[in-house]
């Protein structure tokens, strides 16, 4: 129903922005570290899942498809709510949590606040095979740019990560300058 949204942005909180729109203010709960880069009077643009529920309709936002496919594969596990997914999704990185199901690490799960054990393990099995590939993509993407100019494959591919994690919505020109300042110095 409602795919994306763009508008301008009202206010932000720790979790949730409202986005003005055709002069609608919608609420649009999103990952802290979205929540972090938007800021009050800039344009913001956001994938969108709307939620109905009986009491109340949820609308959740996101800086990329991928991270909106991971949402929605996240909800699929039993137990785990859209508030809980979203709670993930603000905990770990799409490239963290596909670490953590490549190695079968439900720990790194259960730091999540309201998922336990069980649950832990339920994401890792429903999440195998299911994992969107495009964050996974961007890092080798950025990681072979930095091994191009000479940076050994270890730190190109630490350093990507955490680019990617920290500026979800950032093009690879910005994501590689944010990368060669992190790195320093020459190769």
């Amino acid at each position: 129903m409602l795919a994306t949204v763009r508008g301008i942005v009202a206010s932000t909180g720790i979790g949730d922005v409202i986005i003005e729109t055709n002069g609608i203010g919608l609420h649009v709960a999103v990952p802290r570290d979205l929540g972090a880069t938007l800021r009050v009077g800039q344009e913001a643009f956001v994938h969108t899942v709307l939620i109905p529920r009986e009491d109340e309709w949820l609308l959740f936002g996101f800086a990329t498809a991928e991270d909106k496919q991971l949402f929605t594969i996240l909800r699929g596990v039993t137990g785990v709510g859209p508030r809980t997914a979203l709670a993930i999704l603000s905990t770990l990185s799409a490239s963290e949590i596909a670490e953590a199901v490549d190695a079968g690490d439900d720990s790194r799960f259960r730091v999540v606040p309201g998922i336990g054990q069980k649950t832990a393990s339920l994401i890792i099995v429903s999440l195998t095979g299911k994992m969107p590939q495009a964050s996974n993509s961007q890092s080798a993407e950025l990681a072979d740019a930095l091994t191009g100019l000479g940076w050994s494959q270890s730190a190109a591919r630490d350093v990507a990560r955490d680019v990617i994690r920290d500026a979800p919505t950032a093009s690879l020109a910005e994501r590689l300058k944010i990368a060669l300042a992190s790195l320093g110095g020459n190769p």
